[in-house]
């Protein structure tokens, strides 16, 4: 069975950003990868910086992975 990805970024929104939540839960807007980062630390990821393009852990929805301009 496979499963989803824990980790969701978000279309970009109109106005700029991604959200980004894990398992649901929002962890915040994101303007560059940088915030993703962090945030996934503060969500207890220490070593988030790995994760990113690690499909296992993170989904990227909408547009390019690691754009965050507006759509």
């Amino acid at each position: 069975m496979v499963r989803a990805a824990p980790i969701v970024v978000h279309p970009p929104s109109p106005t700029g950003g991604r959200r980004v939540t894990a398992r649901g839960q929002i962890l915040g807007l994101a303007h560059s990868d940088a915030d993703v980062i962090e945030f996934l630390r503060r969500a207890g990821l220490p070593d988030a910086e790995g994760l990113l393009d690690d499909l296992a852990w993170v989904t990227w929805r909408g547009g390019r992975a690691h754009h965050y301009e507006a759509a």
